[in-house]
């Protein structure tokens, strides 16, 4: 593969800085490669963050203190009290209020000469190809494959760079894609992934500070093709492990066979999917087809006129049941059903088992949205006893909160 050259920089530079600007800029303009020049691009730029959320947080607090000009925010969700731990932009006093006004909030008390811009809405593809050209340079925090693919088509097509990163437990990843001067995410990788085959950070957790390294380093990508510095991450695959203290890139090439992205098809059907609708818009949890209820899966209204009303196991861990219990249910750890299997729900169904007549004996399993209750699904299928039917909570806990079922 050739040696990247930086394709910047992005914008031409405003005519001037302020004192104020000078003063507060001070340690950029003494830095040989960014200087007047490199701050007035920054000053210049129109910059699209998606998601407000663990890499959204760090990527909008250093690109509002770097002099960027204008920021536009995409985010639906609301702050909530888990965001804390990771989400340095948002506040105790923020939680319940919408990320992208909270975010505004910080930045605008950051760089009150900051043009924010928030827009309370999922990116989707009815507005991603409007919003990537309308800016110079996206950078992608989003928590969902279907969001990362539509991202990279939208970059694709209307040829706006992209700056994308992710994070997972104590693993995090950064690449820039710069359409016409190197490899696509497409191109490192081909297929969209299921919307479950990895756990979100409510499932699987993620070490807070990794989201400061991860996204700190979006930032600098972003920095660097504005102003036309450096080499950026063009081809290559930036991985971190924190735990091991160990960063390592990998190269990687545009692949000749890959047909170009032509339109926003494949990423529109895999919104849907992620939404259970239109995919323009959140929707209620599941990842089914028509109401969110897929095969292998029960819904909570289902459930509830189910009479009798089948065995309910909860696989979540047991700090989870102290902060709230669907009634009734019975708790095994999910790691206790992935090692043991049948065996680990036995005695928590055996009355039930023995007590069977002609009717099958049902079970329901869930945990805190379905990932990992689909998990145990899995598992369970293929060692329950014949008679033994085992299905998925869908949506799980937080469904039935939704649903407005009580909780202990």
């Amino acid at each position: 593969m050739s040696a990247v050259v930086n394709p910047g920089p992005l914008v031409a530079p405003v005519e001037k800085l302020s004192r104020r600007e000078l003063e507060r800029y001070s340690r950029h303009l003494s830095l040989p490669d960014v200087g007047l020049d490199g701050q007035r691009r920054l000053r210049a730029a129109s910059v699209l963050v998606i998601g407000a959320g663990g890499l959204g947080a760090p990527v909008l607090q250093y690109l509002a203190a770097a002099g960027l000009g204008s920021i536009t925010i995409i985010d639906d969700d609301v702050v909530e009290t888990s965001n804390l731990q990771r989400q340095v932009l948002h506040r105790d006093a923020d939680v319940g209020r919408p990320k992208v006004e909270s975010a505004r909030d910080a930045l605008l008390r950051l760089d009150p000469e900051l043009t924010v811009h928030p827009i309370a809405d999922r990116l989707g593809p009815d507005n991603a190809l409007d919003l990537f050209a309308a800016h110079d340079i996206v950078l992608d925090g989003a928590d969902n494959f279907a969001t990362r693919y539509l991202s990279n088509d939208a970059a694709e097509l209307t040829g706006t760079p992209l700056v994308w990163g992710t994070i997972f437990r104590f693993a995090g990843q950064v690449s820039t894609f710069v359409p016409g001067h190197g490899p696509m995410l497409r191109d490192l990788f081909p297929d969209i992934p299921d919307a479950d085959s990895v756990p979100a950070c409510a499932e699987g957790g993620v070490l807070g500070v990794l989201c400061g390294s991860i996204g700190s380093a979006m930032a600098t990508e972003a920095i660097k093709l504005i102003c036309g510095i450096g080499t950026p991450l063009i081809g290559r695959l930036l991985r971190c492990d924190a735990l091991a203290a160990d960063y390592s890139t990998l190269r990687f090439s545009p692949d000749p066979d890959r047909a170009p992205v032509t339109d926003l098809s494949e990423a529109t059907l895999a919104c849907a999917a992620l939404t259970g609708g239109t995919g323009t818009r959140a929707g209620g949890a599941g990842s089914g087809g028509p109401g969110g209820v897929g095969v292998g899966e029960i819904g909570v209204e289902e459930f509830l006129a189910a009479d009798p009303r089948p065995l309910l196991i909860d696989v979540r861990a047991g700090w989870e049941r102290e902060l709230s219990a669907i009634p009734g249910s019975v708790h095994v750890p999910l790691d206790a059903v992935l090692s043991q299997g049948w065996p680990a729900l036995a005695e928590a169904v055996g009355a039930a088992v023995a007590a069977q007549t002609a009717r099958p004996v049902e079970i329901v399993v869930h945990c805190k949205s379905g990932v990992r209750s689909a998990q145990a699904v899995d598992v369970l299928s293929a060692s329950a006893p014949a008679g033994v039917s085992v299905k998925s909570l869908t949506g799980g806990i937080d469904a039935w909160m939704q649903a407005g079922q009580d909780a202990d």
